[in-house]
This record gives structure tokens, C-alpha cells and sequence, in this order.
């Protein structure tokens, strides 16, 4: 059984000024008040499909990082958000690229030591995040983010997830053919032990679960932090189905 606990620092993401949570009137745009004098009501971009309902509500406070493309409808990013004593990265455009450094270190790696490592690879009617190659053995690759715990049991997805199901369905197809697949969980909430897919939120997401894992789609939940900027690795998940 793959299972590793040792903290290790992953890369440094920063932020410009904190803020307070208003609404989101879409799933893309929040709205804002910038703690900085007369900065209120203003439209931020969200990075996350997810509802994010225990992360996003009224008074909640923020983390914002400028943008840098002077021709964006929103002049900020939403980087993290409070929950009691930590910060919870709640920006997925940061998830490939955690996911990527986790496949490159043999002893993080629930691949272990791989030969190359592809992004964005087509198959079927989906792009999968990665196709990596092991001693002539190809590996298909998702990368989920999670941010919804419940009773310490870090749950995916909290929201129904068409898309989602579509690519469980392909790493089952894959996995069929003779491929082998896999996919990562990246947790990002320090009080989650265990980890579940969310079968009351996604009956159709939890039924592609079960044939993948029945297919022997690998499914890795890998946990993190983040303190100060940096994002840390902190262990893998025990998964504890509900």
C-alpha cells in the first residue's frame, strides 16, 4: 500500500492583500472588500468549479493576488481562504503544477521513479493532465483538487462533476486497453484524515468511481498545506469510503 508522511515544500505562491468575502454572483467572480482604504466591492476572479461553501461566505477572509494581464475583466485572483486557524489555497490553476512536481520526486511519487512525464494528453473524447511513462508502460494521469471536509473525511467533488465522471470513464477505457491510470487527489485542508468520494453530491461521479477502482484505476489522495506563501506536502490519505 502506497503511503507517505513526510513534509516537504512544493513551491511558493504569494499574495498581495487580504480581503473580506461579499458574494459570488457566478462560480468565476466573487465579490470583494479589499482591506486597503475605500477598496470595496470589488469583483475577483475565482479559480475553482467547486462551491466552496464552507470556504466562501459572507465575512470569510481572504487572500488576493494581483494580476498581471492588464487586460482582465478582474484585476485579482483569489489565492486562499480562512477556515479557523489556517489558509486553504483555493486557486486550482496551481494544480498542475503541484501535481507535476509530486511526479517528478521518486519518494513522494506513488509512481515512483518515472522515465518522462507529458501534460495535457488527449484520449478518447477527454484531455487527461498528464501521460507519464514507466519502462515502457504507459500511466494516464487526472489531477483532482479538494477543499470540502466533513467529520475529517476530505470529500470530492462538492459539486456535481459531468466533467469529472467523463474522465473516471476514460481511465477505466484506458485501464481496459492495457494502460495503466491513475488519479490524484490534492487535499488542501489541514483537518481532513481521511478521504471519500462524495456519493450524496455526485451519485454519477461515485458510480465511475467504483468501476475505475474496480478496473484498477489507482486513486492517490495526497495532502497539503499551506503556511506563509509556501505550499507543503504534507502525507497521503487513508480512504475511508462513506
Amino acid at each position: 500500500m502506497y503511503m507517505v508522511e513526510s513534509e516537504k515544500q512544493v513551491m511558493y505562491v504569494g499574495w498581495d492583500v487580504e480581503a473580506v468575502f461579499i458574494s459570488r454572483p457566478n462560480r468565476f467572480v466573487a465579490i470583494v472588500d479589499i482591506l486597503l482604504p475605500d477598496v470595496q466591492n470589488v469583483a475577483v476572479h475565482v479559480h475553482d468549479p467547486g462551491r466552496l461553501v464552507d470556504l466562501l461566505y459572507r465575512g470569510n477572509r481572504l487572500l488576493l493576488k494581483k494580476a498581471t494581464n492588464p487586460g482582465r475583466k478582474t484585476e485579482w485572483d483569489l489565492i486562499a481562504a480562512k477556515k479557523g486557524n489556517e489558509w486553504i489555497l483555493v486557486n486550482s490553476a496551481y494544480h498542475r503544477k503541484i501535481a507535476e512536481w509530486v511526479l517528478s520526486d521518486p519518494d513522494i511519487s506513488p509512481l515512483g521513479q518515472v522515465d518522462s512525464i507529458f501534460p495535457e494528453q488527449k484520449i478518447g473524447d477527454s484531455r487527461l493532465d498528464f501521460l507519464v511513462l514507466k519502462r515502457d508502460k504507459r500511466i494516464w494521469v487526472e489531477v483532482k483538487g479538494c477543499t470540502f471536509v466533513r467529520d475529517e473525511i476530505a470529500l470530492f467533488p462538492d459539486a456535481p462533476t459531468t466533467r469529472g465522471k467523463r474522465h473516471l470513464d476514460e481511465l477505466t477505457l484506458a485501464k481496459k486497453n492495457g494502460d495503466n491510470a491513475a488519479v490524484l487527489f490534492l487535499v488542501f485542508r489541514a483537518d481532513a484524515k481521511y478521504f471519500s468520494p462524495n456519493r450524496l453530491m455526485d451519485p454519477g461521479f461515485y458510480g465511475s468511481y467504483q468501476k475505475a477502482k474496480n478496473a484498477g484505476v489507482d486513486f492517490y489522495p495526497l495532502l497539503f498545506n499551506y503556511r506563509e506563501g509556501n505550499i507543503y506536502f504534507n502525507k497521503t490519505l487513508l480512504s475511508h469510503e462513506i
